[in-house]
């Protein structure tokens, strides 16, 4: 049973590495393509957001749990602002099915370190590819 929890945690910390990943370089290739510097920083910020939350840094490990807050409201904010701005880009739908996937596992990664009996899993995270 421990052994399902810990192989669904990896699986979770993968995909939001992935996820995060993925939104990240299209917003990068978007804003060095277009000269758009707004777009660069929002990959920048994911970059560092994705950072602080997955990185095996002892020191950061109390933050985890802000940093997956803040990563799921800076790609809630990221979703609205697009369909406030730019609606109509097929890429800009493919990234927020994939911004939408990212939000639902950052909400489950939460669920499941709430859940723990220390709040946060022990530990480096083992999502680094």
């Amino acid at each position: 049973m421990a052994s399902s929890h810990a192989s669904a945690r990896v699986v979770v910390g993968i995909g939001i590495f992935l996820l995060a990943l993925g939104t990240a370089a299209i917003h990068l290739y978007l804003g060095l393509s277009f000269g758009n510097m707004l777009f660069v920083l929002n990959g920048l910020g994911y970059l560092g957001l994705l950072a602080a939350l997955q990185l095996p840094i002892p020191q950061l490990a109390r933050f985890r749990p802000i940093a997956r807050w803040a990563l799921a409201g800076y790609t809630a904010l990221t979703i609205v602002l697009y369909f406030i701005d730019n609606p109509g880009m097929t890429i800009g739908y493919v990234d927020k099915a994939i911004e939408v996937a990212l939000i639902a596992l950052l909400l489950a990664d939460a669920y499941r370190a709430r859940a723990e009996p220390s709040g946060e899993v022990p530990g480096p995270r083992t999502t680094a590819l």
